[in-house]
């Protein structure tokens, strides 16, 4: 009787320790996403400030408009790949992921996800159930490959002059579109209630791909000119420790012990800035997406800081 107890008060004192696990705080300086406690909001971007990374978006809806600070490390997905802010059009649909700030706002931000990422990424699709030429729109369910997962039925996408459609990475048009295709799209909102006016409709997985490998191409290019971002962990003597943030992969599986490397300092807006300080790869370790990077310098450290944004180059 006394183990049967034992086995049935186990889940449950499993269940309390879990309950009161205490919720992570974002920490300037570290890489921190407290998904226990966040905010994924659809809304339609309505102005971007990319000097100091902040912006504003309306929630999808309604007509609250909500403030963001980008923070350093933030995933930002567009056309299903890596990208910069810079990258977002006014307008556009995406999840905004907030976590509170130091004041206990929900205000700081750890990714922007668009559209074409959120449907790629759980591989799902719009299935074409009606078409309405005349008005331009389509009615559809939103679910996987086999629709053994359904999201939501009945959602009605809209199109206009200024729509593009693509079929194996070729220009199409509306008329293309037929009762059980199945589409993905990148649209945006008019700024008012819930609204899915398409910028591009994709008739098929290789026009996505297209957009993806040309956003990939630019990601790639910007990492290697503006070097990759990372946090300093350590600054001491000749030596530099870094953590490399999760979208620096095109320069992070480039290192190798005795990779020649150039380091530089970084403001808030993750530019590079001051003098750049030559060295060289002492070791480079994955932990999950990021990489843990131990630079020994050629000469002493100068201008940087621990916790501060710092960018690399291999040379």
């Amino acid at each position: 009787m006394k183990k049967l107890l034992l086995l049935l008060l186990c889940p449950l004192a499993a269940f309390a320790a879990d309950a009161v696990k205490p919720i992570r705080k974002i920490n300037p300086g570290e890489v921190i996403v407290p998904t226990e406690a966040m905010r994924r909001i659809w809304g339609e971007l309505v102005s971007i400030d990319l000097a100091s990374r902040t912006g504003v978006f309306r929630k999808e809806g309604t007509d609250e408009l909500m403030s963001f600070k980008v923070l350093p490390y933030a995933e930002l997905l567009h056309h299903a790949a890596f990208g910069d802010l810079q990258d977002f059009r006014t307008g556009e649909r995406a999840i905004f992921r907030l976590h509170e700030d130091a004041q206990g706002t929900w205000t700081w931000l750890t990714y922007i996800q668009d559209e074409m990422n959120m449907m790629n990424g759980h591989k799902e699709f719009f299935y074409v159930d009606a078409i309405d030429a005349s008005a331009g729109k389509i009615t559809c369910t939103q679910a996987n490959a086999d629709k053994s997962f359904v999201r939501e039925k009945g959602i009605v996408i809209e199109t206009e002059a200024a729509t593009h459609y693509w079929k194996e990475g070729q220009p199409v048009r509306f008329a293309d579109i037929k009762v059980g295709d199945k589409l993905r799209t990148q649209t945006h909102g008019v700024g008012k209630g819930k609204v899915r006016m398409c910028w591009e409709v994709f008739l098929d997985e290789a026009s996505l791909a297209k957009f993806q490998n040309a956003q990939r191409a630019v990601h790639a290019k910007r990492m290697i000119e503006e070097g990759a971002p990372g946090y300093v962990d350590l600054a001491t003597g000749q030596q530099v420790e870094l953590t490399l943030f999760q979208e620096a992969g095109e320069v992070s599986h480039l290192l190798r012990e005795g990779s020649k490397v150039r380091l530089m300092g970084a403001g808030a807006d993750r530019k590079a800035v001051g003098d750049a300080l030559m060295g060289k790869v002492k070791s480079a370790k994955f932990q999950g997406n990021l990489c843990k990077v131990s630079v020994e310098l050629e000469q002493d450290v100068a201008g940087l800081q621990s916790k501060q944004i710092a960018r690399l180059w291999v040379r």
